[in-house]
């Protein structure tokens, strides 16, 4: 009789463990090209073992002949744990998000909403049901405002958000997070006057001399000192809603850009407790939540994959929304501005050098020309110190010189950038620059035109994380109406395959998890989905109505679409 000691030595290698039979099969080969198979065998490691070109067949087992003398019997082949047959169901690699914030999501989900409000008449009615559905609440914390999808023209003011609510402070951020409206109770909270002056990179808005409500930028930190922290139950509770609300829409990885040691702590306890299902490649909340998170250098992949603390992510400038973005001219719409660096050109080599020094990947937010500039300057310089794949990030990348878009196929730079910021932006990019600025705007096919690594993803909350709406604005450059017909600026289009590949084996790249998931690629992790059509030959806008029936990690169920 075989002792178990012995298995490990023997000459047959353990076969798959389960498969996914009868599938129309879509996946990424390691060069970006997409390739078709019939089933897919899973170790059982929860890695890919096969792509199989048509259906599933039962090896054919033949008795082995008899050993040499000493030498123990061949064991037959593992059979499988598992099979599902799909029913001729596309199958493509679970989506990956570059660029997205993971608790921020969650907290969204647990707090006051405006997203969808379309008017502000209708935000100020949603507050107010609001505070009178929580009463003794000591303040009403939110997200999701915006003034350009209320068509208002300019900031909401604090005598607008005291008409819904008057007798307790309420601090809400605007939907890109790089402005936050506060009523008059929140501006006395933080004992924040007329003589209180702007900080650096911050903007406070003035309105006959005191603060009129909205704070940019790093003017934000003069409310939020006073605003209560999410209790670490809060965290448990959104990260898990977080999860559910990505894993629904397909994503299976995510880049969490701005991840605190709060968030790091939530991350180990949802670990801890088996109930981690997304991955997540970690960026560090700047230099202080880095050291506090990983100490010396990047953590080691934890939890099968799931966790991993890698770089840190930087900020340089502000959005369009809030003309935050740090532009070269002024806005076109307003002149005598043009954004604000939130940290100065020496700052930023320091902090990229102290990161490098460490082997810390560097992510970098810039959205405006300025911002995108600096931060090449900054690369450029520091790439003569720093060798080796740092592959530093670009975080946005949205509004860029054109001369400069072949620098970013310089020195390892990934442009990490999120289609569906264009579907939504791209009226008001025109009115804050004006049609002779656009020439770098949102510019995916230059950024592969000169060979530079193209990142999708989401920036969730901001937009919805659905991952089939990229796609399909990446492949159109038309927002969820249709508009404008044929796209805007359509030769900055991708194809399905670009698309695809941004979503999957791109947004590992970019994070250093190429080898380990992403693309199906045999030895990598086995995370797919099960879907309702075939998006590689449908139409963007039937792509943006896919539904995931269906969500793989490791080789195991952990969506089904209804339950």
């Amino acid at each position: 009789m075989l002792g178990l000691g012995l298995v490990a030595a023997l000459p047959f290698p353990a076969f798959a463990s389960g498969v996914i039979d009868n599938v129309n099969g879509i996946a990424v080969d390691p060069s970006g090209r997409v390739v078709r198979f019939g089933a897919l065998l899973i170790n059982d490691e929860g890695k890919v073992e096969k792509l199989i070109p048509g259906r599933y067949q039962e090896p054919e087992y033949k008795k082995p002949k008899k050993p040499k003398r000493g030498q123990p019997w061949p064991q037959p082949p593992k059979g499988l744990s598992f099979k599902l047959d799909a029913g001729g169901k596309t199958l493509i690699p679970g989506l990956i998000d570059a660029h997205g914030h993971v608790m921020s999501l969650g907290l969204s989900l647990i707090t006051l909403d405006l997203s969808d409000t379309r008017s502000l008449a209708e935000a100020q009615a949603k507050i107010r049901a609001y505070a009178q559905a929580s009463p003794g609440r000591k303040w009403i914390i939110g997200t999701g405002w915006n003034q350009e999808q209320w068509g208002l023209g300019r900031f909401p003011t604090a005598a607008e958000l005291d008409a819904a609510v008057g007798d307790i402070p309420v601090w809400l951020s605007r939907v890109d997070g790089h402005a936050g409206w506060a009523n008059s109770a929140a501006i006395r909270a933080a004992g924040v006057t007329a003589t209180t002056k702007s900080p650096t990179g911050g903007r406070i808005e003035m309105a006959a001399g005191k603060p009129a409500g909205v704070f940019v930028d790093q003017a934000m930190a003069l409310i939020e000192k006073v605003v209560p922290a999410p209790a670490p139950k809060d965290r448990d509770i959104a990260l898990e809603k977080a999860q559910r609300a990505l894993l629904a829409v397909g994503v299976t990885g995510i880049a969490d850009m701005g991840t605190s040691i709060e968030d790091w702590q939530a991350f180990r306890r949802s670990a801890d407790r088996g109930a981690l299902r997304v991955r997540i490649m970690a960026y560090a909340a700047g230099l202080d939540n880095m050291t506090l998170i990983a100490g010396p250098e990047p953590t080691q992949w934890l939890y099968d994959d799931r966790l991993r603390l890698g770089g840190i992510k930087l900020v340089l400038d502000g959005a369009l929304g809030s003309r935050g973005a740090w532009l070269k001219v002024d806005y076109a719409d307003a002149s005598g501005q043009r954004g604000l660096p939130m940290i100065s050109a020496t700052q930023l080599r320091n902090v990229m050098s102290r990161a490098a020094m460490d082997n810390f990947q560097i992510a970098t937010h810039a959205i405006g020309d300025a911002a995108n500039s600096e931060v090449l300057d900054a690369i450029q310089e520091l790439s003569e110190t720093y060798k080796g794949d740092r592959r530093w990030r670009i975080e946005h990348a949205q509004i860029v010189s054109p001369a400069d878009l072949p620098r970013f196929g310089q020195f390892g730079i990934i442009a990490s950038m999120q289609p569906v910021h264009e579907a939504s932006d791209w009226r008001m990019a025109t009115t804050r620059l004006g049609e002779a600025r656009l020439g770098g705007a949102y510019a995916w096919k230059a950024m592969l035109d000169n060979r530079v690594p193209l990142a999708f993803g989401s920036d969730v909350p901001v937009e919805s994380p659905n991952p089939f709406a990229g796609i399909a604005v990446a492949m159109s450059r038309e927002d969820a109406k249709g508009e404008p017909f044929g796209g805007w600026m359509p030769t900055q289009r991708v194809s399905f395959d670009a698309a695809l590949d941004g979503f999957t084996r791109q947004a590992a790249f970019a994070g250093f998890a190429e080898k380990r998931f992403g693309s199906l690629v045999p030895g990598q992790r086995a995370d797919f989905l099960l879907i309702d059509r075939d998006i590689s030959t449908a139409r963007p806008a039937d792509i943006r109505a896919t539904q995931v029936l269906e969500t793989w990690i490791g080789g195991k169920r952990v969506h089904v679409k209804g339950q």
